[in-house]
């Protein structure tokens, strides 16, 4: 078949006109025909940008014994690869059921009405033989659309289609909308690809496939950090991999670890707890998993001064990033300096602890408002006179866990005794909005494990800890924040990149 480079219709690379629609058809037609010319038993249909990771899949499907069925593929939104309804003229139709299934609150193998993208037909069952992608049914008179008229041609067979989601079986990425660019793609499949390593090994390419050489850069940064312990390899191997593959360049920070830490350690560095600390949810003292967590930061602060590095990013090695994280932080980093914002700190990743009123949006730059209480410090922004107010503080004699001590730093902290022990309180801290980097998991879900909270008490190596089982409130999910407290001044319109096309709602 010819290769069309482009369709006389199109408006662009992610437009699809009907001669583009006839192409794909075609194509899968032939592919088709090839398996029942060689009296193949099976045909797997896979999109190009569709990541199987789950090496299971094919295994798993034919298990089924269905004649059309598909693996429940994820993606950053509810979308997936099936329809849980349709209308009379073919179009999606939104149902109670498809949530439920989406977020697997139902498992199991379910009848639907579509199924696209990736999927499995049995070439053993007689009523497959019916089966067309091309030319469209006598009676089709939906929509000119690749994936509605192979539903189509299912119904008129007799066939029903299945979605399985007892699995985890890969990823797809979100669609684009017919004006968006080759970039944009490129970016949503290298989205995809940094999410579907959060649990498991990166998606490999095949050696038949050429892929072009990244060119990592600090973004503008004058240096780029990311802490992570030595013991924890996993999560070190997967954080440079995820920003190999978006091209980032980070120094790997060896942090410290709390749990190696010795009370004569402590002593030498003059380590004391802040008079009367106690977390909030399960009223206990500082951990020395937390005592690391604070030295690990506070040493790149200290590096931050000696080398007068003017502005430094800071990430820990569990966060997963917003998609097109790069592109928005240079933005947004653009955008401040044009604005000649005098900063000292900026989030990119925190849990919002403030959730009665708005923060304040900041004037002439969108997405930024000035933090208010906050908790985590999984991403930040520091200026080196940010650094030298935080070493400045001298915190050793009086230490809390950093994501308490910074909100201190700035004012914010609810807590009046806890500032009191730190007289200069002016840190310039402000946060992006929304936020670029997130945790990689919550407390209750498969593969949370925190080396901060689960340690021993900070002045009694003796007493262990398991905090984050017993008293998870503070690594829990960020809460649904009431919309009358949202930070909406700071938001511009909605971006038509965040809405997927009519046929894909979700």
């Amino acid at each position: 078949m010819e290769d069309p480079q482009s369709y006389p219709e199109e408006i662009g690379p992610k437009h699809w006109p009907s001669s583009r629609f006839t192409h794909v058809m075609k194509l899968r037609q032939a592919a088709l025909r090839a398996a029942r010319d060689k009296w193949s038993d099976y045909i797997l249909f896979v999109d190009a940008d569709n990541l199987l990771t789950n090496p299971q899949t094919l295994d798993l499907m034919i298990a089924e014994n269905k004649t059309l069925v598909a693996p429940m593929l994820e993606s950053r939104s509810l979308y997936s690869n099936f329809w849980c309804g349709i209308t009379p003229q073919g179009y999606y139709k939104r149902t109670l059921d498809y949530p439920l299934i989406r977020e697997w609150k139902r498992t199991g193998c379910f009848a639907v009405p579509m199924i696209h993208s990736t999927f499995l037909i049995d070439l053993r069952k007689e009523a497959s033989a019916k089966l067309t992608f091309y030319p469209p049914h006598q009676d089709y008179t939906w929509s000119f659309d690749d994936v509605m008229v192979f539903a189509f041609s299912s119904r008129q067979a007799g066939i029903q289609m299945f979605i399985c989601n007892q699995e985890h079986y890969g990823f797809l990425p979100m669609p684009l909308k017919s004006h968006q660019m080759l970039q944009e793609e490129a970016e949503n499949f290298v989205h995809t690809l940094i999410e579907a390593m959060i649990d498991r090994p990166p998606v490999e390419p095949s050696q038949y496939v050429s892929v072009p050489l990244k060119h990592p850069d600090k973004m503008g940064f004058d240096e780029i950090f990311m802490i992570n312990l030595k013991r924890r390899k996993d999560r070190r191997d997967r954080m440079l991999r995820t920003l190999y593959e978006q091209e980032i360049a980070v120094k790997v920070v060896e942090a410290v670890d709390g749990k190696a830490l010795n009370t004569s350690q402590l002593k030498a560095l003059s380590i004391d707890m802040l008079p009367g600390y106690r977390d909030p949810y399960s009223s206990r003292p500082l951990t020395r998993g937390e005592i690391g967590c604070f030295l690990s930061h506070y040493y790149i602060w200290k590096e931050v001064v000696n080398r007068e590095l003017e502005k430094t990013l800071v990430i820990e090695d569990d966060v997963r990033f917003e998609h097109q994280f790069k592109r928005k932080l240079m933005k947004l980093m653009d955008d401040i300096a044009q604005a000649q914002l005098d900063w000292e700190l900026i989030y990119i990743g925190r849990k919002r602890m403030q959730v009665q009123e708005p923060e304040k949006a900041v004037p002439n730059v969108m997405n930024l408002v000035e933090a208010d209480y906050s908790y985590w410090t999984l991403g930040y922004a520091v200026s080196f006179q940010g650094a030298q107010k935080l070493i400045g503080a001298e915190p050793f004699g009086k230490m809390l866990p950093v994501d308490e001590f910074l909100p201190v730093m700035y004012n914010k902290h609810p807590v009046a005794k806890y500032m009191e022990y730190y007289e200069s309180r002016d840190l310039k801290a402000f946060s992006a909005e929304p936020l670029l980097v997130y945790p990689t998991h919550y407390t209750g879900q498969p593969g949370y494990l925190s080396d901060t909270e689960t340690s021993t008490i900070w002045d009694n190596e003796t007493v262990s800890t398991d905090w984050d089982r017993t008293h998870s409130w503070k690594s829990r999910q960020q809460g649904k924040i009431h919309s009358d407290v949202q930070n909406k001044d700071a938001l511009p319109s909605q971006s038509s990149l965040h809405t997927p096309s009519s046929r894909d709602e979700l």
